[in-house]
């Protein structure tokens, strides 16, 4: 490895925040990360519970609810610890660790919606065929391809963010060590890692998201073709909130890259608000659109209060 001097990085957070400010932050993010622990922790608990939901929609959601977990495992403790204790200091080593576990996760997120448009477009375009080409074995053969995949991918670009020099500033403005945060702090010229970690975060965002706009504008044409107005209320009522998700992750996401890829600096309070919002936000309610909303876990719930409250009053 060469030369550098940094054993440790200070994530200095939100660098406007007034310091009596730091303990509602820190609640905040504690709360979110009980949210996000708890309501995706509940989908791979009931869905493991309940053999009937053990088909390939939910295998979906469990993944990404998995994913959702270790993301905010990795990044909100390190950063309620930022405001609760004060504690800005993260040795060389986990930074970087931290750093290949979000652009990991956020890789695998966004293939996961790939699949989860894949799944919609063939059980809304082609119901009768869904069975055929849609089941568990081949479900978990895609879930696992979109773990590995990125796992190549981000391993490339933590090797080149790992082999640079850092010598002078140990300071990231983020709550959490991300890879332009540390990439910036470098005492090389790093234009050719930026353009290839560019290429391979415009690949991992663009390419899903071109399929999803065309899985929904193709499931959009077929709801708009059903006659019965209920059946495309219903239709659409599903979609929806996914499309709003879809879009929150991934438009965000490719304005962040092309912004400091092309030298178009935010305000760093804007820029961090930004990233913990399209970060944190669809773990957040993934829960209550993919799982909470569908009828068949809303029945199951249902039957097992209703059980619960009859074996308490006998």
């Amino acid at each position: 490895m060469p030369y550098t001097n940094v054993t440790e990085f200070l994530l200095m957070g939100f660098p406007g925040l007034k310091p009596w400010y730091y303990g509602p932050v820190a609640a905040l993010f504690f709360i979110v990360y009980l949210a996000i622990v708890s309501g995706n922790g509940f989908i791979l608990v009931f869905v493991a519970s309940e053999r009937s939901l053990q088909k390939p929609t939910y295998l979906i959601f469990c993944n990404l609810a998995l994913s959702d977990i270790v993301f905010a495992t990795a990044t909100l403790p390190k950063a309620i610890a930022r405001y609760w204790a004060e504690d800005k200091i993260i040795s060389f080593n986990a930074c970087f660790l931290q750093m290949f576990m979000v652009h990991l996760l956020g890789s695998i997120s966004s293939f996961l919606l790939m699949i989860m448009a894949l799944d919609r477009y063939i059980a809304i375009c082609s119901p009768l065929r869904y069975h055929t080409l849609i089941k568990n074995s081949s479900m978990l053969i895609m879930c696992g391809l979109s773990w590995l995949i990125p796992s190549t991918w981000m391993a490339v670009i933590l090797i080149q963010a790992y082999s640079l020099s850092y010598c002078s500033s140990n300071k990231i403005f983020q709550c959490y060590c991300d890879h332009i945060g540390i990439v910036q702090l470098a005492c090389e010229n790093t234009r050719q890692i930026q353009i290839a970690t560019f290429i391979i975060a415009m690949t991992v965002l663009l390419g899903p998201l071109t399929f999803v706009l065309f899985s929904y504008i193709s499931i959009i044409i077929a709801v708009m073709k059903i006659a019965n107005l209920e059946g495309r209320y219903k239709t659409f009522s599903t979609c929806s909130p996914q499309l709003f998700i879809i879009c929150l992750y991934y438009f965000p996401r490719c304005f962040n890259y092309l912004a400091s890829s092309f030298g178009f600096s935010l305000n760093a309070d804007v820029r961090i608000v930004m990233i913990l919002l399209y970060s944190l936000f669809p773990p957040l309610v993934n829960p209550l659109i993919y799982c909470f909303r569908t009828k068949e876990i809303k029945e199951m719930v249902s039957t097992r209060f209703k059980t619960l409250k009859n074996s308490n009053l006998n």
